[in-house]
């Protein structure tokens, strides 16, 4: 695993400071993969609802599964200077955290491909919370989306990077 350097770069600004979409034409093509993870905590009865599926507005985690995906799908719509990718593959898993009234999301984005797919797997992880935050606000509009953060990423010359395991 590589230490990434404290000193890097931003890489999409030029010599002048203006911004840029990074030329990614030299680089290698290679299996990439980012998983990133984010939680929703919630009110008791509120999680209660969606483990049931007695939400007013249906299957809250199948429809936020759809919502993450095609969020990984239009990242380059939403974020200005990402690349747009073919994407082989996206998941995105909720656990169910009773113990803190919480569900936590999982967003996993693949390509083959010359840049990474950090910012699909983070869109992913955010529009799945969004989705949640969305169907149950009728009932518990004082939800919190936290933690989201890169947890995995694979490929390309920089390899593997894995986030620092987290306190608790």
């Amino acid at each position: 695993m590589k230490k990434q350097s404290v000193t890097a770069t931003l890489t999409h600004f030029d010599a002048n400071g203006q911004a840029w979409m990074v030329d990614v034409a030299n680089k290698a093509e290679t299996h990439r993969l980012a998983r990133a993870v984010g939680r929703i905590m919630m009110q008791a009865a509120t999680l209660r609802q969606i483990i049931s599926g007695s939400a007013k507005k249906g299957d809250v985690l199948g429809i936020a599964r759809i919502a993450g995906i095609q969020a990984a799908k239009h990242t380059p719509t939403l974020i200005p200077l990402c690349h747009p990718l073919a994407l082989t593959r996206v998941e995105i898993d909720f656990k169910i955290e009773r113990r803190h009234n919480a569900v936590s999301c999982t967003a996993t984005a693949e390509t083959v491909g010359r840049t990474g797919v950090e910012m699909e797997a983070l869109t992913a992880a955010s529009i799945a919370l969004l989705t949640i935050y969305d169907m149950c606000k009728g009932v518990d509009r004082g939800m919190r989306i936290e933690t989201l953060q890169l947890e995995e990423k694979r490929g390309g010359k920089s390899g593997t990077w894995k986030a620092p395991r987290r306190a608790g």
